[in-house]
């Protein structure tokens, strides 16, 4: 099923989304000072384009930096982003069979308004049918 939504995601939605970051990723590359901004951006651009089955993580890693960028981020794009996936989301749920992919809008309305610090990590319980995550032993 996963393969499933994420190909119809593909054709209607995500092809424009990640070209549209993709476009936002070079035009931040090439003036240098928002390299990272550009790399935030290819990397949204990488989940938009095969969102389901893939969550996105804080990083450990993750420091002061990280956040100084996404309090900048957030102040000239992030949310006018998370404005446009939330109208798409809600324009895509008033058809019911676009539920899921107003599910998968809503996903992306997080990493859009604070894309430093994150990575996207698979979904081992959805890769591996049957998966169950290790218990940790008993303390006696």
């Amino acid at each position: 099923m996963r393969t499933v939504l994420n190909v119809i995601w593909l054709v209607l939605c995500g092809v424009w989304l990640a070209i549209g970051y993709a476009i936002a990723g070079v035009i931040c590359c090439l003036l240098i000072i928002t390299i990272p901004f550009g790399i935030a951006s290819f990397r949204i651009a990488n989940y938009a384009l095969w969102p389901f089955g893939r969550d996105l993580v804080r990083r450990p890693d993750a420091g002061a930096p990280s956040v100084v960028g996404n309090v900048i981020w957030f102040i000239f794009a992030g949310w006018w982003l998370a404005l446009g996936h939330l109208g798409t989301a809600i324009a895509l749920a008033i058809t019911i069979i676009g539920i899921p992919l107003a599910w998968a809008n809503i996903k992306l309305i997080p990493v859009s308004l604070v894309p430093l610090g994150r990575m996207i990590v698979e979904r081992p319980e959805l890769a591996y049918p049957g998966y169950r995550p290790a218990q940790p032993a008993p303390r006696y």
